[in-house]
């Protein structure tokens, strides 16, 4: 087991953390403090990259080659370049606070929204940014990319859903009834041959899941759930139009978006006894995990009621949230350990190794 300490002069407690795309050979992290860290798969430090204000976002692009960074003090956007080390400052030309920012998936594009509903879309191969002023009413605090590139999704304080295409022109809009999160491109199954994502999913004040079909925005479907099981913790889409969610009472449930079986739940386990914090997907692996207690459980997607592994942490209260690498080999577990610290576990194999996150 390898044990490093840093110090992350943040007061409150919590480790957040982004692996690189395709090859996962960099882990970014960060806590509620100005700096961000950057390891390699074998717990490294490669860089450390400090800031004027709170990381309020990160994440690389869709090759892992950038890691882009903003915060909550400053209108710049900060570039690290994993090939050459090097960083670089982007001016994003907004002058309120950032508060969102998703890479596009299969383009070079970057959306970075603010605390007052402006947008800039950024082009990294030819420089070229585009504002767009008043694209919501309030802060935009959650969106992504569809796998196509060319489709922006946005959620924010003002219960709006728009979806935008690369120019930043809204092409449908829809209200909700509570707050977004978690907002999801994939292929919703219907009767006629889906070309493609066809579908923005999303948790409405995190009880319900919202689906808007955008070749028939006029109909969206809005699904509940059980009282039991709790908050919508987190959900993934995976094979054939499949949703698992995750409930916070310790629910695992699985639907389909088949319109012949919408709403029904095609699988429910009890699957943590007091709670359940956080579920991920490898689709490399076809496995699914979720974390809860102070408890890991591995499923295969094929056969979810089947557990083919369980890792308990002895030395930890609990889990807080969990992230396969891209090629499946390392799952990154962040726990809370007290007052004063956070962990980073490593979890490859039949072993793991731990990074604790001091902070003073």
């Amino acid at each position: 087991m390898l044990i490093i300490t840093l110090s992350l002069n943040s007061t409150a407690s919590g480790v957040f953390f982004s692996w690189q795309k395709a090859s996962g050979g960099y882990l970014a992290s960060t806590g509620y403090n100005q700096a961000v860290h950057i390891y390699d798969r074998h717990g490294s430090l490669k860089e450390q990259i400090h800031m004027p204000g709170v990381c309020s976002g990160f994440g690389w692009d869709k090759d892992g080659a950038i890691l882009a960074i903003i915060n909550d003090k400053s209108p710049h956007i900060h570039l690290w370049d994993a090939n050459t080390g090097r960083s670089s400052h982007l001016d994003s030309a907004l002058r309120d606070q950032l508060t969102f920012m998703a890479w596009s998936r299969t383009a070079p594009l970057l959306a970075v929204g603010t605390a007052k509903g402006n947008l800039m879309i950024y082009n990294h191969h030819t420089s070229k940014r585009i504002p767009v002023v008043g694209k919501h009413s309030r802060k935009i605090h959650s969106g992504c990319w569809s796998a196509g590139g060319n489709l922006l999704a946005l959620g924010g304080d003002d219960k709006i859903l728009t979806i935008s295409n690369s120019e930043g022109d809204t092409v449908h809009t829809a209200p909700l009834r509570g707050e977004p999160s978690d907002l999801q491109f994939s292929e919703m199954k219907t009767d006629e041959r889906a070309l493609g994502e066809n579908t923005v999913s999303l948790v409405v004040s995190k009880r319900t899941l919202f689906l808007f079909n955008i070749n028939d925005p006029e109909n969206p479907i809005e699904l509940a759930f059980q009282n039991k099981y709790g908050l919508i913790v987190s959900y993934k889409w995976f094979g054939d139009g499949y949703i698992l969610i995750g409930f916070s009472a310790g629910y695992f449930v699985v639907i389909s978006t088949h319109m012949k079986e919408i709403g029904q739940e095609l699988f429910q386990a009890k699957n943590h006894r007091e709670k359940l914090t956080d579920i991920a997907i490898s689709t490399t692996l076809n496995k699914a995990a979720s974390c809860g207690d102070n408890v890991i459980k591995i499923h295969e997607l094929t056969e979810l009621k089947d557990t083919s592994a369980i890792l308990t942490l002895d030395d930890e209260s609990g889990v807080d949230w969990l992230a396969w690498s891209d090629d499946g080999q390392l799952l990154a577990v962040a726990c809370p350990s007290g007052h004063s610290a956070s962990e980073l576990i490593f979890v490859t194999g039949t072993f793991y190794f731990r990074y604790t996150v001091a902070q003073v």
